[in-house]
């Protein structure tokens, strides 16, 4: 294991102990609404702090971007990206499918990632040219030709109400030549197990650059492709994801692409 994900990885099982101590007492945390159904409580700004605090012991001068702090400014060619606790909504209801997920990126190319499930004690970790890894043991993308008999991940866009009448078109439309969508709740997490091959496609509407950062990498380096909707590599910024190996991944571009409204198709 890289050097780097060492101390991302040691940060991750920081946060997790963090989120752990606290998952049989959630009705004694504060919780605020950012907005529309967008939680956070202090367990997520406790990871947060433990995440940070575990970097700059090493890396005092790199930046770093994370969902509750925001931007830390540093050095601009190393930024952390960092999500405490994807899935703070199923954590607050006892739902066990969250983790915490961080990634390195370096002078703009995604260079390291871990993606941490503490509940289940799965660590997913990549690095760039080195592969992808659940546990220390090697994984990779599914090797399905096309949609048939595929399990896809998805997410609503609870967050983004506007575009629900244009998710609902493209569910339907890849639905019937899927066997499965599984809707878990923790968009790090489906894109770490699509990685592992759990997954054989993804897609969402209106992400953030914490939930994906990771798992982009985790997908590419375990053989896979990730993109926005219009099959280019600007998910980042438009947080609109679709991913899986390269048949999956085309399939679902094609379905997708027909009900997009003018603001997705950018």
């Amino acid at each position: 294991m890289h050097p780097t994900v060492n101390i991302a990885v040691r940060a991750a099982r920081a946060a997790g102990d963090v989120i752990l101590r606290y998952h049989n007492q959630v009705d004694l945390l504060t919780i605020e609404n950012k907005s529309i159904n967008d939680f956070v409580s202090e367990v997520d700004k406790t990871a947060e702090k433990a995440i940070i605090n575990e970097i700059k012991k090493t890396f005092p001068k790199h930046s770093i971007l994370a969902e509750e702090s925001g931007e830390i400014l540093g050095d601009s060619d190393f930024q952390w990206i960092i999500d405490p606790l994807d899935g703070t909504t199923n954590y607050l209801h006892g739902f066990p499918q969250y983790a915490v997920s961080i990634a390195l990126l370096e002078k703009q190319v995604m260079a390291h990632a871990v993606i941490y499930d503490p509940f289940k004690e799965e660590l997913f970790t990549a690095s760039k040219g080195d592969g992808a890894y659940l546990n220390n043991e090697r994984i990779r993308v599914t090797m399905s030709n096309g949609l048939q008999d595929t399990l896809i991940g998805t997410g609503f866009p609870f967050k983004h109400p506007q575009h629900l009448d244009c998710y609902l078109e493209t569910f339907k439309a890849i639905h019937p030549h899927v066997s499965g969508i599984r809707r878990a709740g923790s968009a790090a997490l489906d894109l770490a197990y699509l990685a592992a091959g759990r997954l054989d496609g993804f897609w969402e509407i209106g992400l953030n650059s914490w939930d994906i950062a990771a798992g982009s990498l985790l997908i590419k380096e375990a053989g896979g492709f990730i993109g926005d909707f219009s099959g280019r590599d600007q998910y980042m910024e438009t947080g609109n994801v679709v991913a899986g190996n390269a048949d999956v991944y085309k399939a679902l571009l094609k379905k997708i692409h027909p009900h997009l409204t003018e603001d997705l198709q950018r």
